[in-house]
This record gives structure tokens, sequence and C-alpha cells, in this order.
């Protein structure tokens, strides 16, 4: 599902999915880096349109790729909380959830946080809530299917992109052929059309 249906969102209440506003704004996040390969391109295509955007930071990544890290820092890009190992909250007990995302916390420090694959368990939810503000999304470029051409992703952004969205890339190894195709793309049709892209505050 490129944008979440309305029946979804109701299922997280308190969530942030998008940003209600009439200027011509767009919120680009990227999800599971600091990856070497990957992330510094981001970087540099962001910095040539004087584009903002947020990072949502595996813990992990963090810790193997310092450097990078600092590097997403000193651009004056957003950081937020990914957890420190990608789990899926449907699927691991809740206290070991929590843990990992504690533990990315020590390296991060940030106040927003986005659950890995879109999941949460109302109870996971309820916790989280209490210290971050839990960022979701209205458009997903879906870059990270390897099965989706990267004319799609491009398409995908391009459709349904509007005043406020909080828009979803990675900066993976997986969806860095897609990714990298439709960024540069997608930056340059909404900065023709007016828009600028701040990062989340």
């Amino acid at each position: 599902m490129v944008r979440p249906p309305l029946y979804l969102r109701r299922l997280y209440p308190g969530v942030t999915w998008n940003f209600k506003c009439t200027e011509k704004v767009l919120y680009l996040t990227f999800d599971d880096g600091p990856i070497p390969e990957v992330t510094p391109q981001v970087l540099s295509i962001l910095k040539s349109f004087e584009a903002e955007a947020t990072f949502f930071c595996i813990g992990e990544n963090v810790v193997k790729h310092p450097e990078i890290y600092k590097q997403v820092q000193e651009a004056g890009h957003r950081i937020g909380n990914h957890s420190y190992h990608h789990y899926n909250s449907w699927k691991v007990h809740y206290r070991d959830y929590i843990k990992d995302v504690e533990k990315a916390q020590k390296k991060i420090n940030s106040d927003i946080f986005r659950p890995p694959y879109g999941k949460l368990t109302a109870r996971t939810l309820f916790t989280l809530r209490k210290q971050y503000r839990i960022i979701m999304w209205d458009v997903i470029s879906c870059d990270f299917d390897t099965k989706v051409p990267k004319e799609e992703v491009l398409e995908n952004v391009l459709r349904y992109a509007e005043n406020g969205s909080v828009i979803v890339f990675h900066d993976s190894l997986k969806a860095s052929k897609n990714m990298l195709y439709a960024l540069p793309l997608v930056l340059k049709h909404f900065s023709e059309k007016g828009y600028t892209f701040k990062k989340i505050d």
C-alpha cells in the first residue's frame, strides 16, 4: 500500500502520519541507515537541492558506521530512532522490543521514533508514546521491493505526495538502485513546482 488507508491509521491513535498544512512542504524520510555505500550519496543529492530530511537510523548501523552517522548530523538533518536490531513488534516479546528501542536510544538520543515495518502492538504503542513522537508516513515509495521497477517507485511518490506528506525512502543496500534513481527526480519535480523539503521538527 503506497498510501496507508484510513482504517489502518485508526489502529494507531496518537501517531503522526503527515502534517496538515497548506504550504508546499514535503518531509522526506530515510529508514535503516546509516550505510557507507548509500547514505553519503543520499546526503550529496539532498545537498544539491538544498533539501532537509529526517533519517530514522538503526542503532546497530550507527555503532558500525559512526563516521557516516556523524556526516548525517553535520549536514543538519534530523535523526530518529528506528530501533537497534529492526525487530518486528508483532513477532517479538514486548519487553525485548522495548529494550531494543532503549538500546538504540543510548546511541541515537532522539525524541522521534519510527517502528520497523510500521508495526506496533497496542501495548508497545502505549509505552513508546510516553517518550517519543511516533512518525509513520502517508506515502511509501516501495523502493525496498526489488520486484517493483524503479519507474514505479518514482511514480508512487509523484502521484501521491501532497502538501505536508511524510515520504519514506530507504538508505539501504537493498533499496539503493530504486531509491537513487527516484530521489533526485522527486526533488527536481517538486522543486520546480515550488515545494521545499524540511526535516521533521
